[in-house]
């Protein structure tokens, strides 16, 4: 149905205030959150409406007529819609929302928030409807005493950290007679790397340095530093040797052959687009990491100093990101 122009301001209006009194009522929440019955409404869908009506219509025709079976029929039916209105309330009372996270992506891309919903309940829980404002929704079937993952399709949007304000969660089973949601306000955020693009060739380094592979590799490369230990190096490059001496875990550091050392200034840059300097600096980042050379950033007011590997990939294109001249 085509909404009229005339009443949009109201309507936007009036959403806005709902929306913060809703804010207010419920305050901040922290994941996982277990729904309770206070911050769950639940209205009449168009089915609803229209049934009521038509109840309404029987009604009055049985009371005109003196009907005594279709009055029976009336307030029978109206029973049932009020025994609908408690199973659809009790689908959605208790869900948890276990987590919700939104991986990054590069800009122009789209990306999804990664919800899960569990259920501690003994009896599964039907057609739960997940969803952030102004987008598609996602529905999921939850098993008894199980969980589900839903992906939230989110619009693509320029580099920048993007606040999901709220996640609306909500049910209309069963028979669709009314809806039961609510609005989780989450610290949630997604954040855009920028495009990688531009055509400018990589910055030399002031010489090369030769690198080595780990043990057992040809011995072409040759050992270049320790560092502490991060979550998925290879066993195969710790220093058990100093872990045996009962030093900290340290990591043996290796480049490959030919790699160098980089250093990718915004400053030597002269486009006169920002965006585009931000491109084409994600652009070296990215096929830096793809060479396996070390690689730095400086952009006005941070320096990154030179490193290799996925945590500097994410730390130089994330400061990119949210960068801002």
């Amino acid at each position: 149905m085509t909404r009229s122009p005339v009443f949009e301001p109201l309507r936007h209006s009036f959403n806005i205030r709902l929306n913060a009194w809703m804010r207010r009522r419920q305050g901040a929440d922290v994941l996982p959150l277990t729904l309770a019955r206070r911050r769950l409404y639940i209205l009449p869908t168009r089915a609803g409406l229209t049934f009521a009506a038509l109840l309404l219509l029987m009604l009055l025709a049985s009371l005109n007529y003196g009907n005594s079976v279709a009055l029976f029929l009336t307030f029978l039916l109206a029973g049932f819609a009020l025994v609908s209105m408690q199973q659809c309330h009790r689908n959605l009372l208790g869900t948890v929302l276990v987590a919700a996270r939104a991986p990054t992506v590069f800009a122009g891309t789209a990306a999804s928030l990664h919800v899960t919903l569990g259920n501690s309940a003994l009896r599964p829980r039907w057609q739960l409807e997940a969803a952030v404002p102004d987008q598609p929704l996602a529905s999921a079937d939850l098993p008894a005493s199980g969980e589900r993952h839903v992906l939230l399709p989110l619009p693509a949007r320029a580099r920048g950290v993007w606040n999901i304000e709220r996640v609306r969660l909500a049910t209309a089973q069963p028979f669709g007679l009314f809806r039961a949601w609510t609005w989780v306000y989450a610290p949630l955020q997604l954040l855009v790397y920028p495009r990688p693009y531009g055509a400018l060739p990589m910055p030399g380094a002031p010489g090369r340095r030769p690198g080595t592979h780990s043990e057992g590799s040809t011995g072409a490369d040759e050992w270049r530093t320790l560092r502490p230990f991060r979550e998925g190096d290879s066993p195969r490059q710790v220093d058990w040797k100093a872990y045996a001496r009962e030093a900290p875990l340290l990591v043996k550091e290796y480049s490959p052959p030919g790699a160098e050392t980089r250093m990718f200034e915004f400053a030597r840059l002269t486009d006169p687009d920002i965006e585009a300097r931000i491109s084409q600096l994600a652009r070296w980042v990215v096929d830096a990491e793809a060479r396996g050379d070390r690689y730095g950033l400086a952009l006005p007011g941070i320096c990154i100093p030179p490193d290799r590997g996925p945590q500097q990939r994410h730390r130089c294109l994330a400061a990119l990101a949210a960068w801002q001249p």
